[in-house]
């Protein structure tokens, strides 16, 4: 069978999934079946048909598993968040019509991936400009400078900043690799790389704490600094840069932790929240009630206590940073491990186009998006099971938020033409491969 007609029937798997949500949450909801909810979830289906069409038209060798991963995590999400605020689904429901043209567009106008390398630069000031723009102009909520408003819409401009940083360090780190891996200079008597060569990397490095200090956003920072080390050693295969990497971050943040008040509380609430039951802490631990509560298998979508009688959310925030504990209310544990499996055969997928590549900026592109997707879906389920404290992501995919979703989508977009020129180039027909030559 190919690779198409497999995504094909996982598709249609992912919509079923879609229906029956649908049908499960209007019928806890409002007691009855309505045809609407079928004929949003048959919307659903199309939007990403459409998507299975553009990648069998342009990218026909492309990883069969991502698509329908990111549709049944995506269908999930609509659902739930229909449960929760009906509104914001149907707004959801029009973020991911325009993150389905972003898919496309991605496809049709970058081609193929490699022209990315030679904006680089480019690309990693933009990212940092993001950030930079959204630490000067951004909003604070709860706290943390994450987002942007303008003409009534909000914008968190650092989801397609960890896509422009990824694609920078990719070609960055691909063109010094063997420089950083055999360092020639001193310090301290310690052998390191030129500072032509670490420079970047330690702008870096004190950048993302310049992030927790400014935007006050201990996941942000996180997830830029991980994802740096990641891809360091990657790269280098040397265990010291992700040691001394980790170290000085560590000692950073931990300075950080006492001078800035929000970071502190947020550390403080992760310590200790039954302190603060009835302030601060009142958020994570009705999170971690309401996940205790779905026991094992739960009581279904649309039939878990998630909305007190007035309609208000039993956790602030619920369909954004905690729909991770929606749905395991509602799923149970069953559901809720079912869900971190999708995560990890999304990053297995990830990491073996990856590994497969067969080119540098290709292997550290795939790789590095990869991370930065595991390394989020980690940040924000930690945070929500008290694991690691508290932050201001979104979960890929569940999540309401129309930047994720535009964000995410373009990162599937960019690991399947990786993907796809990587198996053109292993085993594809004569024919693929010059059309892969003329970047067609």
């Amino acid at each position: 069978m190919s690779r198409r007609n497999r995504e094909l029937i996982f598709l249609l798997v992912a919509a079923a999934v879609a229906i029956a949500s649908y049908l499960s949450v209007y019928a806890g909801r409002f007691r009855e079946i309505n045809r609407w909810s079928v004929f949003y979830g048959l919307i659903f289906a199309a939007i990403f048909a459409m998507l299975h069409l553009v990648v069998r038209l342009r990218l026909r060798q492309a990883d069969p598993y991502l698509l329908p991963i990111a549709a049944l995590l995506a269908a999930l999400g609509l659902a739930e968040i229909y449960r929760i605020r009906p509104p914001l689904a149907l707004l959801q429901g029009r973020w991911l019509v325009v993150a389905a043209v972003v898919f496309m567009l991605t496809v049709f106008v970058v081609g193929d991936h490699l022209r990315l390398n030679g904006v680089k630069y480019l690309m990693g000031v933009a990212g940092l400009l993001l950030l930079a723009v959204t630490i000067v102009v951004g909003t604070e909520v709860n706290g943390a400078k994450l987002w942007l408003r303008f003409a009534g819409l909000s914008f968190q401009p650092s989801e397609f900043a960890k896509i422009a940083i990824v694609v920078f360090l990719a070609g960055y780190l691909n063109d010094v690799k063997e420089m950083l891996s055999m360092p020639t200079g001193r310090l301290f008597g310690l052998r390191v790389p030129a500072a032509k060569q670490l420079g970047p990397l330690v702008f870096l490095w004190a950048f993302s704490l310049f992030l927790l200090v400014f935007m006050k956003d201990f996941g942000m920072s996180l997830l830029v600094m991980a994802v740096f080390i990641a891809m360091l050693y990657m790269a280098t295969s040397r265990l010291g840069y992700v040691i001394a990497s980790a170290l000085l971050f560590s000692g950073g943040a931990a300075l950080t932790v006492h001078l800035v008040p929000h970071v502190q509380q947020r550390v403080d609430i992760w310590l200790d929240p039954w302190s603060r039951a009835e302030t601060s802490g009142y958020q994570l631990l009705q999170s971690l009630f309401t996940i205790a509560d779905g026991g094992i298998a739960g009581s279904g979508l649309g039939r878990g206590f998630l909305l007190f009688s007035d309609g208000t959310p039993v956790v602030p925030d619920l369909q954004t940073d905690f729909i991770f504990a929606a749905l395991a209310n509602e799923l149970g544990l069953l559901g809720a491990v079912g869900i971190i499996l999708c995560y990890l055969l999304f990053c297995w997928r990830g990491f073996h186009i990856a590994l497969l590549a067969t080119d540098g900026f290709s292997k550290l592109l795939a790789a590095g998006l990869t991370a930065a997707f595991a390394l989020q879906t980690f940040i924000i389920i930690g945070g929500v099971t008290r694991l690691i404290p508290l932050t201001g992501l979104t979960l890929p995919f569940l999540s309401y938020g129309g930047s994720s979703l535009l964000a995410n989508l373009m990162l599937v977009a960019l690991l399947l033409m990786v993907s796809h020129r990587t198996n053109v180039i292993r085993g594809g027909s004569v024919a693929e491969r010059l059309r892969l030559a003329e970047g067609k």
